[in-house]
């Protein structure tokens, strides 16, 4: 705001309002009366926010409104005689208590709702405000190697990229020691919103009740007056006049150090302004330093250094975050509490499961969590087809963030057709997905970007400006979207490895028609490798059709089982003894069924195929008697190998069938004389487990012959570690072709069937 800004009260606003409602008059009207190219400045007016003085006063005249009512100019404070009788303003308490009371409704308006790109309504911050915590060491001064990161990242189960690192703080804890800080961030990462937040706590006097909060944004200012960089000291002492305050008492309360003064957006300001405005900060603050001065910043912008000043990261949200945010999210934004609750443990529920993984990487980002609890707020799922929901996040990233809020970047980047930066992206992300990297080095993404420049933008610079040209998109990437970030100096990775498969899944299908062929058998081939499967099930997704990829996928998992003789067999006693029952599900799901009691597994499979088995107690009979004998033939195989009476007494609840089933004649002679051999309860602890020690492995032989002979199940395959693991493979990989099936793909129906009804069969009947 320049010296000559003026703010409309609520009163101010209302009746002018009602003078445009009247007159039927749109903003853009509004605009084009009073002489403005836009209507930034008449939803500025409307808004509470500061306008400068001529533009202020044009639009009330327009709108024949008395504009000193409308800013709702106070009488000024007063000039009293200290005790030498010489002019001086009130007491600075007073003065700060005065000045507090009269921009409330300002900051009020500036600070209460959360800014949101693809919401035209939402909730009130403070409702969802969640606590910010942050990394006292920026990721952009960590001096790490790529082997330090991939290190660290691999103790966790899964190669995800938004994994925290220890040293970070609340944001109480924060200010507490410091109130000289520059707050760095990625796009989206809540930057705005926590100094919304501060100013709306300092304001109802829950922080630093001493001090005057003034939140400025310093694009909106640069913008307000003339493109010319902001002077901190005339902006404050134009506050203060507006406030009713003279020049003399406002130097007073800077020399006081009464001002918290909370600067959002320093990267949103053109480059060459940027770094006169930081030297005017700098001055400022070497002028009067007792004053609070919290600047935010995307982490690339910020080359200028602040002497004087600590530098910060927000930290991305852990799970306990994410849960709060949720929970306060859906409360405010649903018709009743419970209502609210109802759906956010849905939300939470879902984004939990093992299938969502990739979709709760990206929870971690505020602005992202808020973009996917807006799209499960109505159907109280996420979509099926992935690819919409990454997409959508992208598109707030790429572009409509800082559209939303009028930033135009100025360089070479950003001049380049979406289109273009959209394959720019999927060429970094295939060149370093194909080869398992994560994290990469700056040069080796400016290769890649160099690349690109020469083949597909023309580009005929001589060397130098080529690697000057991608260093410089390097880092207009990062601070425009925030796609790729900085993880250590000079070290980067996509800011979530969803959209790094995302894009290698774009990149794929942008192929032509030849080599995307000779692409997607290369995917397919790829099937059991689960760190692929992500990018599989986008490509199916985004597949114009996706029938000969599906049937190629179904060859592979097929060639997988042909290259263990006992799996084979497997499956060919599975299909035998899934064709003598006659049974009313799905045979696949049958056979599913059958494999995961053989290899003690989940039901997933057998689930995803028939609905039905959701149910097992609705299941049929000779279903529960396989189940109830293999869950005790696992407990005789446990006694045998850790003998306790625990597992003796489970064991003898197990094989209680005989009231429940009705047994084949021969089978029950048999299983009544198996199970008169074992020692009685009344023998005693000691006897029971001496007995399992000494025969038990012999009992075990007898129960799964009679289990082979009679119900064909249980066999023992007598697999190896390396064995094991391939038929682990095989199963994970059919159900991941199930859900590949399953979702929003665009697959016929005659495909659809004829891979399901051939899941789990041998190579010599398909």
């Amino acid at each position: 705001m320049s010296n000559r800004s003026l703010s409309a009260t609520s009163e101010g606003i209302e009746a002018a309002k009602k003078v445009l409602a009247s007159k039927g008059w749109t903003q853009e009207y509004l605009a084009g009366e009073v002489g403005l190219s836009s209507r930034q400045s008449i939803w500025k007016f409307l808004s509470g926010r500061p306008v400068s003085r001529p533009i202020f006063k044009e639009i009330c005249f327009k709108l024949n409104l008395d504009w000193e009512n409308i800013a709702g100019l106070p009488d000024a404070v007063p000039l009293v005689a200290n005790s030498q009788g010489t002019p001086h303003s009130l007491e600075v308490s007073e003065l700060v208590s005065v000045m507090r009371s009269r921009v409330q409704n300002a900051i009020t308006t500036q600070c209460s709702v959360l800014q949101s790109s693809f919401e035209l309504t939402q909730p009130p911050l403070e409702k969802i405000y969640t606590k910010t915590s942050f990394y006292l060491q920026p990721n952009y001064q960590r001096w790490l190697e790529v082997s330090d990161l991939e290190s660290s990242f691999a103790q966790f189960d899964s190669f995800r990229l938004s994994k925290p690192y220890s040293n970070t703080v609340f944001d109480r804890e924060l200010l507490s020691k410091q109130d000289k800080l520059v707050i760095l961030g990625k796009p989206g990462a809540g930057k705005t919103t926590f100094l919304q937040y501060l100013a709306l706590q300092c304001n109802q006097g829950k922080y630093r009740q001493d001090l005057i909060p003034c939140f400025i944004q310093l694009r909106s200012e640069w913008m307000e007056d003339n493109e010319q960089v902001i002077n901190l000291e005339k902006y404050l002492i134009d506050y203060g006049k507006n406030c009713g305050l003279s020049h003399q008492q406002i130097t007073i309360l800077l020399e006081a150090g009464k001002f918290l003064l909370l600067l959002d957006g320093l990267d949103e300001v053109p480059q060459q302004y940027r770094e006169i405005l930081c030297q005017n900060i700098q001055l400022f603050f070497q002028d009067f330093y007792h004053n609070s001065i919290i600047i935010t910043s995307r982490s690339s912008a910020q080359k200028f250094h602040f002497k004087g000043f600590n530098y910060v990261e927000i930290a991305d949200f852990d799970y306990n975050k994410i849960k709060y945010f949720a929970q306060q999210w859906f409360i405010v934004t649903s018709n009743t509490k419970a209502e609210g609750k109802k759906k956010a443990r849905q939300f939470l529920e879902q984004l939990n499961s093992p299938e969502n993984e990739a979709i709760r990487e990206l929870a971690v980002t505020p602005i992202l969590l808020n973009l996917l609890c807006s799209v499960f707020k109505e159907r109280a799922k996420f979509p099926r087809q992935r690819a919409k929901l990454y997409e959508a996040g992208l598109d707030i990233l790429l572009q409509r963030w800082d559209c939303s809020r009028g930033i135009k970047r100025d360089d070479f980047y950003h001049d380049l057709p979406l289109v273009d930066k959209r394959k720019l992206l999927s060429k970094i992300a295939a060149a370093t997905f194909s080869e398992r990297r994560y994290f990469f080095e700056g040069r080796e993404i400016q290769e890649i970007i160099e690349d690109y420049l020469c083949n597909f933008c023309n580009f005929k610079e001589d060397i130098e400006s080529l690697w000057l040209t991608s260093e410089a998109i390097l880092k207009s990437i990062e601070i425009q979207h925030g796609v790729l970030v900085e993880r250590a100096k000079d070290v980067y990775s996509f800011s979530h490895l969803t959209f790094q498969e995302y894009f290698t899944a774009r990149h794929i299908l942008a192929s032509d028609s030849q080599s995307l062929e000779n692409k997607l058998i290369n995917l397919a081939e790829k099937i059991t490798d689960d760190s692929w499967q992500e990018v599989i099930l986008l490509t199916v997704n985004m597949l114009p059709k996706a029938d000969n990829f599906l049937l190629k996928i179904k060859d592979v998992i097929d060639n997988v089982a042909e290259q263990n003789i006992k799996l084979q067999h497997c499956l060919k006693f599975l299909n035998e003894k899934v064709e003598s029952m006659n049974l009313p599900y799905q045979k696949s799901a049958v056979r599913a069924f059958y494999f995961t009691l053989f290899n003690h597994r989940d039901f997933n499979l057998a689930l995803s195929l028939d609905s039905q088995f959701a149910y097992q107690n609705k299941l049929s009979k000779e279903i529960k008697l396989d189940s109830s004998l293999a869950r005790g033939f696992i407990d005789s195989l446990n006694l045998v190998k850790y003998p306790n009476i625990k597992h003796f007494l489970s064991l003898c609840l197990s094989l209680e069938i005989e009231q429940k089933f009705k047994l084949e004649p021969d089978f029950l002679e048999e299983f009544r004389n198996l199970k008169s051999q074992l020692p009685d309860l009344e023998q005693g602890k000691e006897k029971i487990i001496s007995w399992w020690k000494t025969q038990g492995q012999e009992w075990v032989e007898t129960f799964r012959t009679l289990l082979i002979n009679h119900r064909k199940i249980c066999y023992d395959w007598q697999l190896r570690e390396q064995e094991k693991a391939l038929w682990n493979q095989f199963y994970n990989s059919n159900v991941f072709l199930v859900k590949c099936l399953q979702g929003e793909g665009n697959i016929s129906s005659t495909v659809k069937k004829e891979i399901e009804s051939t899941l789990l069969l041998p190579r010599t009947i398909i």
